[in-house]
């Protein structure tokens, strides 16, 4: 049985192999770039540092991340994700290159029902060509699982292509 730092480790390493791996195949696509659920802000940050911050956009419930962590008034969409990502489709279309999202919980049965629930929200917002890096299984229609980068831990994060 892993250790729940072991968890930890994985994810984190695997979150960070899966953005770097999807920020470089949208490198050449305009769009926005979406990260649903800013937690502390370390994803976000992390996402500066390999994408123009100008292009992402937050979608948070309520903001308590880092200062260092945390996106511009302008660019952060607070709420329910079910009301905001309707809002961001009608605002952007299905203009999105990247979506990133990290939303669940520690109970895989819950999480698993979320990403169900989540995953007809996110899909229409990803331009053809678009990549969205999860932290759980996704379930779409028009969507694609692509191989996981070197450094990246099966069943710790997932990357799907439109």
């Amino acid at each position: 049985m892993q250790s729940r730092l072991d968890l930890f480790i994985d994810r984190m390493v695997s979150q960070r192999a899966c953005l770097n791996a999807g920020a470089a195949m949208v490198a050449n696509m305009q769009g926005p770039v979406f990260e649903l659920g800013l937690g502390n802000g370390r994803t976000y940050h992390h996402m500066c540092s390999i994408l123009p911050v100008s292009d992402i956009f937050v979608f948070e419930r309520a903001v308590a991340s880092h200062p260092d962590s945390t996106p511009p008034d302008d660019q952060l969409m607070l709420g329910d994700v079910y009301d905001t990502l309707p809002s961001a489709l009608d605002r952007f279309g299905p203009t999105a290159r990247l979506v990133h999202a990290d939303l669940g919980g520690h109970n895989r049965s819950k999480n698993d029902v979320f990403a169900r629930a989540i995953s007809p929200y996110v899909e229409p917002l990803l331009a053809k060509g678009g990549v969205m890096v999860a932290s759980d299984k996704m379930y779409f229609e028009t969507m694609t699982e692509v191989a996981l980068p070197e450094h990246a831990v099966h069943g710790r994060c997932f990357i799907y292509q439109k």
